[in-house]
């Protein structure tokens, strides 16, 4: 088995590590002010004339619909390069995001069908439209085969009622997947539908921001008599779930990402801290502690890489049934980065509390990787069931 990147991945990930150090690394500063400053609101932490200066140098330099197939006018590099240029990109703390938001665009590409494709699907793979999607709610967060809203088809309409809740982007969404039960006696297994619902339909209302620990300000997300006609049923009627755990892959790979980007991030400082910073006459790096926390952080950070990459991997080789792979992925990235970085703020000492590092900031951040998109409790759940099945895979 060969490991070795090939060149054009090389090149790509050089290009993006530049377009970090040149572009994202400079408004570090302004974004832990802007989240310091927002109290109790959802003020974006880059301001909006920025980003849209960030995604136009991004899309001057290649760095646009990496995995966005060609005849949709995308690059087509696959998974792969996309999760080497989402590390390198969280290597930053800035909360910048290549559109299209690969998760939806993997939904969207399995779904959308007829006029769709024209109104939503080649629109935001080209970055022209955001989305969000509505699974959780109040009861149903890590059990989705639990959603109580409902879509009832009535007077050749669908009418859809009930309450999302902590849904990412809701607000800025042009258009929202919302995922909603059509048969109740079917459940998960042929009764949840996925509907597109367009931003400003009557009796949608997204009345409340959730504060939360880090960068994230989810919503809540209410939906009242919402009429719906059939061309908003994305993909087929009862058979939202299986598109749905697809996404939610996607979605636990770039969370693996996201984790080894930070990581290296608080590696950097660990190192430097390490060799430059003496007590009681010696170097912090001749202290056995801090060996252990360098190698245990590296060993850990090189793991997820490996069953990372095997994942993107077989998804670029056309595999659909990765959902275990994903867990392991979303499971292990979610809590070495929370190991990683607590060992570089006890490195750093004071220093690693205060917000002229970023350390705290990832800190608090990745602590909700371990909740979103599923616990980890849940994957290992998972995990086991799977293996209690089916066995042991062969390894390959």
């Amino acid at each position: 088995m060969d490991f070795t990147l090939p060149e054009e991945l090389r090149m790509l990930r050089d290009t993006v590590a530049r377009f970090v150090r040149e572009e994202l690394i400079p408004l570090e500063r302004d974004v832990i002010k802007r989240e310091a400053e927002r109290g109790m609101t959802d003020a974006p932490l880059i301001d909006p004339d920025v980003e849209k200066e960030l995604e136009r140098k991004a899309k001057e330099i290649g760095l646009y619909g990496i995995d966005v197939p060609e005849e949709y006018g995308g690059l087509n590099m696959g998974m792969l390069a996309k999760a080497i240029v989402i590390e390198e990109l969280k290597t930053s703390i800035v909360p910048f995001t290549l559109p299209p938001d690969s998760p939806n665009l993997w939904m969207l590409k399995e779904t959308c069908k007829g006029d769709q494709i024209q109104k939503y699907f080649l629109p935001y793979a080209a970055g022209e439209l955001k989305s969000a999607i509505a699974i959780s709610e109040p009861g149903a967060g890590a059990d989705p085969a639990g959603m109580q809203t409902r879509a009832v088809y009535k007077n050749s309409k669908w009418i859809l009622n009930g309450q999302k809740i902590w849904i990412s982007h809701a607000r800025q969404a042009d258009f929202i997947i919302v995922m909603a039960v059509t048969d109740p006696a079917k459940g998960s297994r042929g009764g949840i539908t996925a509907f597109i619902v367009d931003k400003g339909t009557k009796g949608l209302s997204i009345p409340t921001v959730i504060n939360t620990m880090g960068e994230h300000t989810p919503y809540a997300v209410f939906f009242d008599n919402v009429e719906l006609d059939d061309n908003h049923v994305l993909g087929e009627i009862g058979n939202g779930f299986g598109p749905m755990q697809n996404r939610l892959g996607v979605r636990r790979m770039e969370i693996g990402c996201r984790a080894l980007g930070y990581a290296r991030r608080c590696m950097d400082y660990m190192l430097e801290q390490a060799n430059s910073r003496k007590t009681f006459g010696a170097l912090l790096a001749e202290r056995q502690q801090v060996q252990w926390w360098l190698a245990d952080s590296w060993q850990e950070m090189e793991m997820v890489r490996m069953i990372t990459w095997r994942l993107a991997s077989s998804m670029d080789q056309g595999q659909t049934n990765w959902r275990r792979e994903a867990a392991m992925v979303k499971l292990q990235g979610s809590e070495m980065i929370g190991r990683v970085a607590d060992r570089a703020i006890q490195i750093m000492g004071g220093m690693g509390v205060s917000k002229d590092l970023p350390l705290e900031y990832i800190a608090r951040s990745c602590r909700v990787l371990r909740i979103y998109e599923g616990p980890s409790e849940v994957h290992r759940w998972f995990i086991a069931r799977d293996l209690l099945r089916n066995g042991m895979p062969n390894i390959v």
